[in-house]
């Protein structure tokens, strides 16, 4: 017997493409230092950000796109969306520590710990999800 897909997986699925994908958008300009992008930025923090180490932007990386790609998956009802949420977590968890690390002239922790909050939302929400049999 298949469980029939919840209405708000789609809500969820579709708003979580939307937040990761914003993410991956972010992260590619930034990490490619596109100016038409980056022009809004002040230019002491496109500073600190482009003399961030390498591995910064490696964690950064990891979290921004198994993000997108969990939650493509659990539009797609895959249970592997769990692993990749997870995963996206621990990067988002990483960047909260880079805020700590390497603070941004001016900046705040306030918006990386929303990004691990909403990273760890969506990873309780996938984990339900397949507990309750709509992932497979």
């Amino acid at each position: 017997m298949t469980v029939r897909t919840p209405w708000h997986l789609w809500a969820v699925g579709i708003v979580a493409v939307l937040w990761n994908g914003m993410a991956a958008v972010d992260f590619t300009a930034t990490a490619t230092q596109y100016e038409p992008y980056m022009e809004s930025v002040a230019q002491a923090v496109k500073d600190h950000v482009y003399s961030l180490p390498t591995w910064t932007f490696a964690v950064w990386g990891i979290a921004t796109w198994a993000g997108l790609l969990g939650s493509l998956l659990l539009l797609l009802r895959r249970a592997s969306a769990v692993s990749l949420l997870a995963l996206s977590l621990a990067g988002a968890a990483g960047m909260l520590l880079v805020a700590f690390i390497y603070p941004a002239p001016g900046g705040s922790i306030g918006l990386p710990a929303g990004i691990v909050a909403v990273a760890a939302l969506l990873l309780v929400y996938a984990v339900a999800m397949r507990s309750r049999g709509v992932l497979a």
